[in-house]
């Protein structure tokens, strides 16, 4: 790799995942395709870390993620599950055999407009029948196509999407997705719902040799790979999934980094007792055997718990959003995901996954929290010691890990990342003469600003931070989630709007907290009281009862590993 690239491999198992994946994917391709000056400077992030370069079977050279992704029979819609970049319609028409033959043709999925619109704006299909796609967006000279206008994108509507892929803007590798057939998307039959179930298909060996093959092609054109982030839903039978691909992780490629995103959908109704009790009973058995096999995990989740009691979900001062549909939810957590993995894939930084993992998980504490402020509440008039002065001593993030009310807890060890604030903004602006407001307005740099509210607001804590000026950005197919308070660069205004927001300001956290003592703690009082002669199908799903006697002893030794004492002093 160009620059010699600490790649990082992604692996997307399940539906939820798809949302939070194609929104991720979605930013990072927002990100390359921003337009590009000879003398501009590369950008601070390295997307050759998520990326690899390719080359079609026509010479064409490509782009593509470097990912994984698993999912259900049904949950493609149009998308090809061998995706649309190498794909030869002359080869198609190449068959050998020259008797009678006779064509079965599935019925097609109708294309979402939005991806309509995508086809039109990224490439054209040739009169050979080749699809000719843009080169590469990585400074080495202008896109083609320039001569024209490119077409406004449409923003998708919440009715036109039914599963992830109807507004994903990237195409992927034909190594990328790999179908599990055994088990359906839709419907009441034949569903994924069980730890057990996960698990057993990466027992089968058509399975486990799909995802080995995979892992193998992708591994090995890395020159510096620093491991594997793996975004698993918790909620359904892909915790186990999740749970046996990590294990593979940690056996086949030992000494790399594993970094585990457990995400769960919005809220739940209580009506429905039985999906409830399994998504409690995957999430526990999910947590347990994933941080037994990966250097961190971390729940993600917009709901107020991760317990049978529903509580709200969480809310921004400045997004509108509907809890219930994953198009809205998965859009937050990539951006809050976006913010707090840009240590690892930094340009300059030399930060790696094992580094910010050893630096959290300490003392067996392997589950961190994750919050994020979006966007970062700035003012056009102020700077950031003054925006950071105004939260007190309030968390200054929303707590994203379905962990309740962080007021009160201890934080053990934090990473932090403040990305897309101009340079200006970063120290005070005031006046030589002026009094000082505070101390952070004192401070030279941005970064001095940022550690030293960290250090005011959680003494004596292990803290890492990072200050970016790019920003996260949330051009469609986005949700249009903003209040109409902010500027187009994501600011909070006093007047009236200067346009459709393109680009916020994040401010995103990983934090080792105590609140993970209580939240682990109450899991493990729920499944204990569990009468599970009632759901013997979750059991009969390949989980014996000594299997979760382990399971609920391991959940509250990890609970006691954040039970109060002294933060880790360097």
């Amino acid at each position: 790799m160009a620059g010699g690239a600490r790649e990082v491999l992604t692996l997307q198992l399940g539906h939820f995942a798809g949302f939070v994946g194609a929104h991720w994917w979605n930013q990072q391709d927002a990100a390359l395709c921003r337009p590009t000056d000879a003398k501009e400077p590369p950008g601070e992030l390295c997307p050759d870390v998520l990326y690899r370069t390719g080359r079609t079977l026509h010479g064409q050279e490509t782009y593509t993620p470097r990912l994984i992704l698993m999912d259900l029979k049904g949950s493609l819609s149009s998308l090809k599950q061998e995706g649309g970049l190498y794909r030869d319609k002359q080869l198609d028409a190449a068959i050998a055999w020259q008797g009678k033959l006779t064509t079965h043709k599935e019925e097609l999925y109708p294309k979402n407009p939005y991806l309509q619109d995508l086809l039109g704006a990224e490439g054209v299909l040739s009169s050979d029948g080749i699809w000719r796609v843009k080169p590469i967006p990585n400074g080495k000279g202008p896109p083609p196509f320039t001569t024209t206008t490119a077409p406004k994108p449409l923003i998708p509507t919440e009715g036109s999407i039914r599963v992830w892929s109807d507004f994903l803007r990237v195409h992927l590798h034909p190594r990328s997705i790999c179908m599990i057939q055994k088990y359906n998307h839709d419907g009441e039959t034949g569903r994924l719902e069980a730890f057990g179930q996960g698990e057993s298909i990466l027992k089968e060996p058509k399975y486990l040799e799909a995802l080995e093959d995979r892992l193998h092609f992708y591994v090995e054109e890395c020159d510096y790979l620093q491991g594997f982030q793996v975004l698993c839903d918790l909620h359904d039978g892909f915790s186990g999934v999740g749970a046996k691909a990590a294990e593979l992780l940690q056996d086949e490629y030992s000494g790399r980094g594993i970094i585990t995103w457990g995400l769960l959908p919005g809220p739940y109704r209580l009506g429905e007792p039985q999906k409830n009790i399994y998504r409690l009973l995957n999430t526990a058995f999910g947590l347990v055997h994933l941080s037994a096999h990966s250097s961190l995990v971390c729940p993600l989740s917009l709901g107020g718990s991760l317990g049978l009691r529903p509580e709200p979900p969480v809310s921004f001062p400045h997004l509108q959003y509907d809890a219930a549909l994953p198009f809205h939810c998965g859009a937050i957590l990539a951006t809050a995901l976006d913010t707090v993995t840009a240590p690892y894939r930094l340009r300059s930084s030399p930060v790696s996954m094992v580094h910010l993992a050893d630096m959290l998980n300490f003392s067996g504490k392997k589950v961190v929290t994750a919050g994020a402020t979006i966007p970062f509440p700035l003012v056009p008039s102020q700077s950031l010691p003054d925006t950071l002065m105004q939260f007190g001593g309030a968390t200054p993030w929303t707590p994203l890990s379905a962990c309740g009310d962080p007021a009160g807890t201890r934080c053990f060890a934090q990473s932090v990342v403040l990305r897309g604030l101009e340079r200006a903004r970063l120290t005070s602006q005031l006046a030589p003469g002026t009094p000082l407001p505070s101390p952070l307005h004192a401070c030279a740099t941005g970064e001095e600003v940022l550690a030293q509210y960290l250090e005011q607001q959680q003494p004596r804590v292990r803290s890492s931070s990072h200050l970016l000026l790019t920003p996260c950005k949330v051009a469609p197919p986005y949700p249009y989630l903003f209040s109409s308070s902010l500027s187009q660069q994501g600011l909070v205004l006093d007047g009236p709007p200067t346009g459709a927001v393109e680009s916020i300001p994040v401010l995103g956290a990983l934090c080792s907290s105590s609140s993970l003592n209580r939240t682990l703690g109450d899991l493990a009082k729920e499944l204990a009281k569990l009468d599970l002669r009632r759901w013997a199908s979750f059991m009969d799903a390949g989980v014996e009862q000594d299997d979760l006697e382990e399971t609920l002893q391991e959940l509250r030794s990890l609970a006691q590993c954040y039970q109060g004492g002294d933060s880790l002093v360097d």
